[in-house]
């Protein structure tokens, strides 16, 4: 592809202006932007890799006026929307089974919206929501071009190296909790819990001896991350998406002779007092504190205490509007109304009285009512059939990558799913991504199968 002469011509006397004005220095940046929209037109992809990598590091962002994600994901918006004017990306890209579900599901939006509790709050939750719609219809249009592979190494290494930096600087930990660049432990968690199935994938298939030691060093330094959130949900979230993987593998089981026993328990042996002693003593507690969890609201423990407030709330504001509900974004609000919200607060300050509910599910079914929950829902159950009928029709054809690749995929899907039990986060990009990448790889499996069986 040639970048159009219009856009170099525009730029060329947007330089020239630059350096007609008081502020020269600013001009090679438009000789950089430049470079960087002709690498963006030929590889658009690349945009969508880069966003999937910047996520971890968004806070380092947070004060720009022009953060570097934001400024790629416009970039990006811009050099598509141009391609499908001039045809040479196929509006048919844009086909997808999510649609159903998600067109019913903005409508009941938009309902809530217009009957909203609070106006500027359901706007401000528009506005973050529709990154993630954004999103949605990037991966979209370019997901059939998406390096899966690549996607799997730059998203282990970005949540790796935020695992480093926040394991040794205090300045990413929230009283005394790892909180990475995002300074949110959940979040956190959320993205290690994302990111240790790909790095598993990583090292099961690498070829290179190096380079399996060097991603199984990323494994293990985003399993010594989860700790160190101190994240019980994270804990509980990632066993799971484990157990699964343990049971894709099990066909391996054969292969295992009595010394390789010898070995796995000698490993398990330095491992597991090993893995006791290096977590945190409050994180052990955190764990322990789950055997009161039937306590509810008077639990003990603040924290359980807490979450049980939230549903207590949140199912009072599905039984006043259980049809269209209070209106996006309203959660915080009726939770600070409570009496819940000054009993659980550390302090007065409105971040601490003001409240998520900490629980996507929960407060999508009581901000916009049932019917967009159940909307929302099956958009998520959809994703996870379509994962399953593409892995299925790669292991009819025999290619075990591929199954390998969407059995891990698949894995961190439903950790996001799982986790969105535990956070307040519907407009997270990587759901946003996957929702979309999911439909991508079913249609290219299905559309592959006729092309092989003829080959």
């Amino acid at each position: 592809m040639i970048v159009p002469l219009s856009i170099v011509s525009l730029l060329a006397l947007v330089c020239l202006g630059l350096l007609a004005s008081p502020f020269p220095f600013l001009a090679p940046g438009v000789v950089l932007g430049l470079v960087g929209v002709a690498v963006l037109y030929r590889k658009p992809t690349w945009g969508l890799l880069g966003i999937a990598a910047i996520l971890p590091f968004e806070g380092l962002f947070k004060d720009s006026a022009f953060p570097g994600s934001k400024i790629l994901g416009a970039s990006l918006v811009l050099i598509l929307m141009l391609q499908l004017a001039m045809h040479q990306l196929p509006a048919e890209r844009l086909r997808s089974n999510i649609w159903r579900f998600l067109l019913s599901f903005m409508a009941l939006y938009l309902l809530s919206l217009l009957n909203s509790d609070n106006m500027s709050v359901s706007l401000g939750h528009l506005r973050d929501l529709s990154v993630g719609l954004v999103l949605f219809i990037i991966t979209l249009l370019i997901g059939r071009e998406l390096n899966l592979n690549t996607f799997a190494k730059l998203v282990t290494l970005s949540v790796a190296v935020t695992c480093a930096m926040t394991l040794f600087s205090v300045k990413y930990q929230d009283a005394g909790r790892a909180a990475g660049l995002l300074k949110d432990p959940n979040n956190f968690a959320l993205m290690i819990a994302f990111a240790v199935p790909l790095a598993l994938f990583l090292v099961m298939r690498s070829s290179n001896m190096l380079h399996r030691l060097f991603w199984g060093g990323c494994t293990l330094l985003l399993l010594v991350g989860i700790t160190k959130t101190e994240s019980r949900s994270g804990l509980v979230v990632l066993f799971i998406s484990l157990l699964i993987g343990a049971w894709h593998y099990r066909a391996l089981l054969p292969r295992i002779r009595p010394r390789h026993l010898g070995f796995a328990m000698l490993g398990l042996a330095i491992v597991i007092p090993l893995a006791l002693y290096a977590m945190p003593a409050s994180y052990i507690k955190r764990i322990e504190s789950l055997s009161i969890l039937s306590s509810g609201a008077r639990s003990q423990d603040a924290s359980l205490g807490r979450r049980a407030s939230y549903i207590v709330v949140g199912s009072g504001m599905i039984a006043e509007n259980p049809l269209i509900g209070t209106g996006p974004g309203t959660f915080p609000l009726h939770y600070a109304a409570t009496g819940y919200s000054k009993a659980f607060a550390f302090n007065s300050n409105p971040e601490e009285l003001y409240r998520h509910a900490h629980n996507t599910y929960l407060e999508i079914f009581s901000e916009l009512g049932i019917p967009a929950g159940l909307m929302f829902v099956g958009m998520l159950g959809l994703a996870m059939y379509n994962l399953t009928r593409a892995r299925r029709a790669w292991r009819q054809r025999g290619n075990s990558e591929q199954v390998d690749m969407l059995t891990h995929l698949s894995m961190s899907f439903l950790s996001l799913t799982l986790f969105l039990m535990f956070l307040s986060a519907p407009n997270h990009k990587y759901l946003w991504i996957m929702l979309a990448l999911t439909s991508v790889l079913r249609i290219k499996a299905e559309e592959s199968a006729p092309f092989e069986a003829r080959t």
